[in-house]
């Protein structure tokens, strides 16, 4: 089960030790989805997860869905990169990590060939040009197929626990709702005329989808459009298996076992994205688990900035008047950034707030991944 969090009415609420929570929730949760939106360092935190749970002894693996394939880079691996299958990383920790990138048509392909009734019934699917199509490209396959590899991994033996780096916070909605959308349109009524056997299709609609029939022939070609129907009527029989593994995802997804850490950088825009997203999953009675800020400003001083630049004035003469300016400057940053972040505190409330300063370079290598870690997991000095 998951850590229990201090309840809102608890005055550790959101100052609670972020460093002990997060550990916490390394250690239980069976899946961990971080969401953010894009530039914030989202997948960098998703790999820095995985391989803390590494070093905790668990096997652990870590999944995008994100096109920009940052990960490869992050764990070191290079042009090596990473494929639709989990691929070890080596490292120094008692446990295992391991690292996926989606590939939406060969999950797809694996589904097919998993809920056909004969290897028969998949050939026709998997030959079929309407299919090729749209396995890869069709709006709303990627976000599906990355719950089913979710769903895959994590009821896999070889996994303790699978951390999944999101697309930005927008999109990652269409992640979250994906198995509701693919059950609503297999019981559509549209799906089941379009799965009726060829000669009762145009019995089985009235007058007004005829027409719609006919001009979507006219637009796409009617080669196209028959793909399309002898697609559908090729899958008939599968919706079952669809339908049941959308709501085991589902249920999945609403685990207690399963947390949800949103990744944002202290900027105005990014604050706003998290504060949306925040917003989102509790209109899904779902909750963040851990809040982590990246990419912060150092704090040198607790001195207000108008204090400093008073002093700078002072000085303005000597060197003395040009390094308070610059404290200035550092302190207006750090306060301008706290107060982005106040609000947001306050929508993920009991969630903690852990925060990782700007590094000397970016991270683009196990090393970096460590310095990172240091902060989330508060072995930093």
């Amino acid at each position: 089960m998951r850590p229990a969090t201090p309840s809102p009415e608890s005055p550790s609420a959101n100052s609670a030790d972020p460093a002990s929570i997060l550990i916490d929730l390394v250690t239980h949760s069976e899946i961990i989805i971080c969401s953010g939106s894009g530039g914030v360092g989202k997948t960098t935190v998703a790999a820095v997860t995985a391989m803390e749970a590494a070093r905790l002894g668990r096997r652990a693996v870590v999944v995008t869905i994100d096109p920009a394939k940052r990960l490869a880079d992050a764990l070191g691996l290079g042009e090596m990169g990473i494929g639709n299958q989990p691929r070890l990383i080596a490292g120094a920790w008692p446990g295992q990590l391991s690292a996926v990138m989606l590939d939406t048509k060969s999950t797809f392909d694996d589904l097919v060939n998993r809920y056909s009734a004969d290897p028969e019934q998949a050939e026709r699917i998997l030959a079929n040009r309407f299919y090729k199509n749209i396995s890869g490209a069709l709006s709303g396959t990627q976000e599906y197929m990355a719950m089913e590899k979710l769903y895959e991994l994590r009821t896999s033996p070889d996994f303790d626990l699978v951390v999944v780096d999101t697309p930005p916070s927008r999109h990652a909605l269409d992640f979250f709702e994906a198995p509701s959308r693919l059950t609503r349109f297999l019981d559509h009524r549209l799906y089941r005329v379009l799965t009726a056997p060829t000669r009762g299709v145009m019995k089985a609609v009235n007058v007004a989808a005829q027409t719609v029939v006919r001009t979507v022939s006219k637009v796409v070609g009617g080669e196209v459009f028959d793909d399309a129907i002898a697609f559908f009527q090729a899958f008939e029989g599968m919706e079952a298996g669809f339908k049941e593994r959308a709501e085991q995802v589902l249920a999945a997804l609403t685990s207690p076992e399963t947390s949800f850490v949103l990744v944002a950088s202290p900027r105005r825009d990014t604050v706003q994205e998290a504060q949306f997203f925040a917003e989102k999953l509790a209109e899904a009675d779902l909750s963040v688990a851990a809040l982590v800020i990246n990419r912060m400003h150092p704090r040198f001083t607790d001195e207000r900035p108008e204090s400093l630049i008073a002093r700078s004035d002072s000085l303005e003469a000597s060197e003395l008047g040009g390094l308070f300016r610059n404290l200035a400057d550092f302190a207006m940053v750090a306060q301008r950034e706290e107060d982005n972040l106040a609000g947001l505190a306050e929508s993920v409330a009991p969630a903690p707030l852990a925060r990782v300063p700007f590094l000397r370079s970016d991270v683009h290598d196990l090393e970096g991944m460590s310095l990172v870690a240091d902060h989330l997991f508060g072995r930093a000095r």
